[in-house]
């Protein structure tokens, strides 16, 4: 029955779609056959309204109808240009994260089962909202602190959302299912994973907790940053389905003319920015996965404040590490070192040939120097950069396509402040220190006391080790003498599973059980 429901819902949203003139508006260079006539089909179904009007605002239009979830998938894909293309993902990037208010009774039940408490024990005063998104929606409230009123926001989650999310993630399971089964050719972008990060994702988003210590992280490695904050937030009126954390007085980044005349440096902005975001990169491995203008604003001291952390984005120190030997071959056009960094990332299989993959990455490199430098995009080099591994069969890397897709509005946003914006000449601080202290001399000190440690670390371990390879040893020397042996209870369980079941099934069964009982002794000695 789920199936079915799921397939319902699937219909609906196609036809949604299809009336709105989102299927009509994607991409059809390539296609033939049936799918080229279901493309023309849809043409002719659309609505005469959505014919005429652009693609975002199609999209917008369909996704808004479709609800909440369809809301998060759209973002969700905005990050993933590697999936729906890149003018896809612009297109999906506009829009507008703006739903209808949920009445003022259903926060404050929301707010008092969360925490326990009434709302009159809480805050001094609760407004009512001022900003609803997909996930959640933002009342301004005042709470007394050591005999005086302070204004904080609170972020309550939307009433039924995780139910309503649960049953739409079947359906964008099924189709994933369908895709890696029938579409061989996107079999590369991993579809079913992407879903299971969308699903993952978005269930921490729907734990206001897991924001606010995200919150609370990026505060305690930015703390001593010049130009960047983040709100403080209140963990005493703070749960899973709410978030009272400082409120922001200040313009948003969008505003542009705003900023201007309250007399901020717009260039020291840009480049405040763009090295924020490469600390928090490189040095943290934790950045703001969803960096846009409407989540950024600047407070009377000229300082970045960034808000909504529901998207975050990690890096390990080997991915950090490859990232930065990556942008530095390029700088000091290296481009076997390049292709070799990818190889050992096992970013590219290795039946390709290293010399081929470097050729590829020279195409990318060479016509990059010899521009200006205010014209050279990182976010453009890692995006061709991109597009070029996909020919070499290239993984999708969620973390680094979340990653690239951040650095892009990052770096936008930085040259909608200064058009003169110099990424290379701005990013150097950061970049070439970190390389310095991770890549040079210090760096390697830094690896010899991690082996060292983790020498130290097995040497601790190594009597139980080998006691218990001892015990598996003597085990499978046991087993292979007397053979596998059963209990009652297990084996009249086969026994009548094999009377059900024809030749093949029994077979099954009888492997399946053999592997449940090689797990057991692995797990058990």
């Amino acid at each position: 029955m789920s199936k079915l429901a799921a397939t319902f819902r699937l219909i609906r949203a196609g036809w949604i779609m299809t009336r709105e003139g989102v299927i009509s508006a994607l991409p059809a260079e390539g296609l033939s056959g049936l799918p080229a006539f279901g493309h023309r089909v849809a043409g002719l179904l659309a609505r005469r309204r959505a014919r005429t009007a652009r693609r975002s605002e199609r999209m917008s239009r369909a996704i808004n109808k479709l609800g909440p979830s369809y809301v998060k998938l759209g973002q969700f894909l905005a990050t993933r240009p590697d999936v729906v293309g890149t003018e896809v993902a612009d297109d999906l990037a506009l829009l507008q994260d703006q739903l209808d208010f949920f009445p003022m009774e259903a926060s404050v039940k929301a707010i008092e089962g969360s925490l326990g408490r009434t709302v009159g024990d809480l805050y001094v005063s609760l407004g009512e909202p001022i900003a609803a998104a997909s996930i959640a929606q933002v009342h301004p409230a005042y709470i007394r602190t050591d005999g005086e009123d302070r204004k904080v926001a609170v972020k309550v989650v939307r009433p039924g959302v995780r139910q309503r999310f649960n049953n739409d993630l079947e359906s964008f399971f099924m189709v994933a299912q369908w895709q890696e089964r029938y579409v061989p050719a996107t079999r590369r972008l991993r579809p079913i994973e992407v879903t299971r990060t969308l699903a993952q994702t978005t269930r921490i988003e729907m734990d206001l907790r897991l924001e606010a210590a995200a919150l609370s992280e990026i505060g305690e490695n930015t703390k001593d940053d010049p130009g960047f904050r983040v709100p403080t937030v209140d963990w005493e009126r703070t749960g899973r389905d709410v978030l009272t954390l400082e409120w922001i007085d200040g313009i948003k980044m969008s505003d542009i003319d705003g900023l201007r005349a309250a007399g901020h440096n717009l260039v020291g902005l840009a480049e405040t920015l763009i090295q924020s975001f490469l600390r928090h990169t490189l040095r943290d491995g934790f950045f703001h996965a969803d960096m846009h203008p409407g989540n950024m604003f600047v407070d009377d001291r000229g300082h970045i404040v960034a808000v909504d952390f529901g998207i975050t984005g990690r890096l390990g120190k080997k991915e950090r590490r490859f990232l930065a030997e990556i942008l530095y071959g390029f700088i000091t056009r290296d481009y076997v070192r390049v292709a070799e960094v990818h190889f050992e990332a096992g970013y590219v299989p290795h039946h390709h040939d290293v010399a081929s993959f470097a050729q590829a990455i020279r195409a990318i490199g060479e016509p990059i120097h010899g521009q200006p430098a205010e014209t050279i995009s990182m976010a453009k080099l890692l995006t061709l950069l991109f597009e070029v591994t996909e020919l070499f069969d290239m993984e999708t890397r969620p973390e680094l396509v979340m990653l690239q897709k951040t650095m892009v509005v990052v770096e936008g946003v930085s040259r909608s402040l200064d058009p003169h914006f110099n990424m290379w000449k701005a990013s150097e601080p950061v970049v070439g220190d970190w390389i310095r202290r991770n890549l040079g001399p210090q760096g390697i000190l830094a690896d010899a006391r991690e082996g060292v440690g983790a020498m130290l670390h097995l040497a601790r371990q190594a009597p139980e080790l080998v006691a218990r390879a001892d015990r598996l040893f003597k085990e499978m020397d046991r087993m292979a003498e007397q053979g596998f042996r059963f209990d009652d209870e297990t084996a009249k369980a086969i026994g009548k599973a094999e009377a059900r079941h024809t030749r093949s099934g029994r077979v099954a069964l009888w492997v399946i059980a053999i592997c449940l009982i090689i797990i057991t002794y692995a797990l058990l000695f």
